[in-house]
C-alpha cells in the first residue's frame, strides 16, 4: 500500500504539473481549442520500447488523457520491429526510425508517417578491430532481428560509404534487445548500434568505443531518429483523435526540448530509467526541438536512398513518401503550436 500511494502521489503530482501547460504555461503552450471536437475514440495504444529517448510518448500520458482519451495503454515489444505492432493491430501509434519504417512501407503495410519527433540517439559501438565503418566489412553485426531497425539503420550507414550490407557485413540474429548489447559485451559482435540507455551503460563499464555518433556526426546529424507512425485504419477512422494524440506527443516532445530536468524526473519516478543522471544526459543531449523546423521528408528521402541503391527495398523513395505519409496534423499542429 505504501509503494502503490507514493506512485498515486507521483501520479497527481505529475497530472498537476503538466495540467497547466496552456497558454499560462512557461513553455508557450496553447491549450488545446475547445471548439474541437472529442476524440472519436477512448482509448490509444502506444508502443514500448525500453528507450529512454523515446521520453515524449511516455511524457505525453497526462496530456493523452487531457486530450480526451480516457484509456492510454503501452504495447511493450521484444525487438526493434515496433512496425509489427502497428500492422498486427495490437497498438494505434508508434515512434519509428525511417529505416525501418520504409520497407514496410515498401511492402505494402497499411503504416502513415505522421511527424518526428528528435535526432541523434543512436551510437556504433565497435571493439578494437574496427576503426571506421568501412571496417564493417567482414565482420560480425549483432542485431535483435534480420528486419529490426538496428539492421536497416547499420545497412544505411554501410552503403554510405560504399560497402553492399547484403554481402559484406556478417548479421548475427540473436533475437532479443538484450541479446544485442550481451552478444557485444561477451564478444560475439564485433559492432551493435546501440540506443539510450546503453550506450551510458557501455560508457560506465569502458567497453567499445564509439565510431558513429548520431547526434554528433554528419550526415547522420542532419536527420530524424525517431518519427511518430501511426495504424492507417486508426488515422483514416479517428482524424479528430490522431490529431489530438499527435498534439500530446509534440507538447510533451516540447517539454523534453525545454525542461529536460521535469522530463528527466518523470522517467525516473515511472520506472522508465533508474538513474537520474543517465536520463538527464539522454534528455539534454537530443534535438527535441527539431520537429519544429526540420522536414521528416529529408530523413526518408535520405535513407530510402540508402536502402533502394542496396536492394534492401524495391521502391524508390519519393513514391513510398507519396504513399507512406500525411503531413496534414502536423501542419496543422505547427501553426496551432506556433512551430
Amino acid at each position: 500500500m505504501t509503494e502503490q500511494r507514493a506512485e498515486g502521489a507521483s501520479r497527481r503530482r505529475f497530472l498537476v504539473d503538466v495540467a497547466g501547460l496552456g497558454a499560462t504555461s512557461l513553455l508557450g503552450l496553447p491549450r488545446t481549442a475547445t471548439a474541437e471536437s472529442p476524440p472519436e475514440t477512448g482509448r490509444v495504444r502506444i508502443v514500448k520500447a525500453p528507450a529512454i529517448c523515446l521520453a515524449p510518448l511516455y511524457l505525453a500520458e497526462a496530456l493523452l488523457q487531457a486530450e480526451g482519451f480516457s484509456e492510454v495503454r503501452y504495447v511493450p515489444i521484444e525487438q526493434n520491429k515496433d512496425p509489427d505492432l502497428l500492422v498486427g493491430n495490437l497498438a494505434d501509434l508508434s515512434a519509428c526510425a525511417p529505416p525501418n519504417l520504409l520497407p514496410y512501407l515498401d511492402a505494402g503495410m497499411p503504416i502513415v508517417a505522421l511527424a518526428a519527433l528528435h535526432g541523434g540517439c543512436y551510437e556504433l559501438f565497435v571493439n578494437e578491430r574496427v576503426r571506421a565503418v568501412r571496417d564493417l566489412k567482414g565482420r560480425r553485426v549483432a542485431v535483435s532481428a534480420m528486419d529490426a531497425l538496428e539492421y536497416y539503420y547499420v545497412a544505411s550507414m554501410a552503403a554510405y560509404v560504399g560497402l553492399n550490407p547484403l554481402k559484406d557485413i556478417e548479421w548475427v540474429d540473436v533475437k532479443s534487445f538484450d541479446g544485442v548489447l550481451n552478444a557485444f559485451i561477451d564478444g560475439k559482435a564485433d559492432a551493435i548500434l546501440a540506443f539510450p540507455p546503453q550506450p551510458q551503460m557501455l560508457r560506465a563499464k569502458k567497453i567499445g568505443r564509439v565510431i558513429v555518433n548520431t547526434a554528433l556526426d554528419r550526415p547522420w546529424n542532419q536527420y530524424f531518429c525517431c518519427m511518430v507512425a501511426a495504424r492507417k485504419e486508426f488515422v483514416a477512422t479517428n482524424p479528430v483523435a490522431t490529431k489530438r494524440a499527435l498534439r500530446a506527443l509534440l507538447k510533451a516532445t516540447d517539454i523534453c526540448a525545454r525542461q529536460p530536468e521535469r522530463a528527466a524526473r518523470h522517467i525516473v519516478e515511472r520506472g522508465y530509467e533508474s538513474q537520474y543522471e543517465v536520463a538527464l544526459e539522454v534528455v539534454s543531449s537530443l534535438s527535441y526541438n527539431r520537429w519544429r523546423t526540420y522536414n521528416p521528408e529529408d530523413s526518408l528521402r535520405f535513407f530510402g536512398v540508402r536502402l533502394h541503391e542496396s536492394g534492401l527495398i524495391k521502391t524508390g523513395p519519393q513514391k513510398l513518401i507519396a504513399q507512406g505519409t500525411d503531413w496534414r496534423f502536423l501542419n496543422e499542429l505547427k501553426r496551432e503550436l506556433k512551430a
